[in-house]
């Protein structure tokens, strides 16, 4: 196994303390395995690795699904290898198949406690505060003091979108790894930060108001007013606008109004009565 503290053989007997209590601490990655599972064997090293260069920020429990079936079992493992991290108490992550080194450093570091996690949480509050600014300045100090911080990046990424500085918001969101920009929370704030580049270059809303009022195809005023609509976190209106389009004019800029709809869903986590209300508007727009 190994003789690392921060790994642990884990059975029906201790489930419990080593990975429910012990995740109130750090987070628990459960490694379901088994002997006979090449890859299980093969992502060992990686895993240990992690361990050792954690240090202690998390801890691996191994679990031998042939000699604990029945906890294997109750857990639903049909596969192997499969992890599930816990923190709190709770499953917040589950991996299914082998996994690169990247990847699972990019899982464990958003639930790991890092050296700029207080400056973060110091700047969020500043932001719910209504001082963007002063997030943004705790943010750079963060970033100073921690550069391989991941989530530090996306809000410095997202703060620099609602401050309207977009160029900047560009390269922090380019400059994230790759494994991290495959997130949906990157996905999300590229969306928004499309909007944002419309939205940067449409006049005031009430002159595209006026312009739509009197021209009921403008579809690029209702286009722009949808993106200065998204920023201002008026999603309905936004997305009446964007299925008008679609109603109206699929071949405007390549089917924008669908591919807009999908952007706004995306921005609001592909879930939830408005984004299932709008998501049936558009299947019937469509067909």
């Amino acid at each position: 196994m190994s003789d690392s503290p921060h790994v642990f053989e884990v059975t029906g007997d201790n489930y419990a303390s080593v990975v429910i209590q012990a995740s109130h601490e750090v987070p628990v990655l459960v490694d379901f395995w088994a002997e006979w599972c090449a890859p299980c064997q093969m992502q060992l090293p990686i895993l240990l690795k992690l361990v050792e260069e954690y240090a202690g920020k998390f801890v691996l429990a191994k679990l031998d699904t042939d000699r604990q079936r029945e906890i294997a079992a109750e857990h639903n493992i049909r596969s192997i290898p499969t992890m599930k991290l816990y923190r709190n108490g709770e499953i917040v992550e589950e991996i299914l198949g082998a996994q690169t080194e990247s990847t699972l450093r990019a899982v464990l570091d958003r639930y790991v406690e890092r050296p700029a996690d207080k400056i973060l949480e110091k700047a969020l509050q500043a932001e719910q505060a209504g001082h963007p600014d002063e997030a943004l300045e705790l943010l750079g100090s963060a970033l100073q003091e921690d550069p391989g911080n991941p989530r530090v990046a996306l809000e410095r990424a997202r703060i620099l979108v609602k401050l309207g500085q977009l160029d900047g918001a560009d390269e922090a969101l380019k400059s994230l790894p790759r494994e991290v920009r495959d997130e949906e929370d990157a996905d999300r704030l590229r969306s928004l930060l499309e909007f944002a580049h419309i939205a940067s270059e449409a006049p005031s809303p009430e002159e595209l108001e006026a312009r739509i009022a009197g021209n009921s195809e403008d579809y690029e005023a209702r286009y722009q007013l949808a993106a200065r609509q998204v920023i201002a976190g008026r999603h309905e209106a936004a997305m009446d606008q964007l299925l008008d389009i679609l109603q109206r004019n699929r071949d405007f800029r390549e089917d924008a109004g669908r591919k807009g709809l999908l952007s706004v869903f995306k921005l609001l986590g592909n879930e939830g009565e408005l984004v299932n209300r709008y998501r049936s508007k558009l299947v019937k727009a469509m067909y």
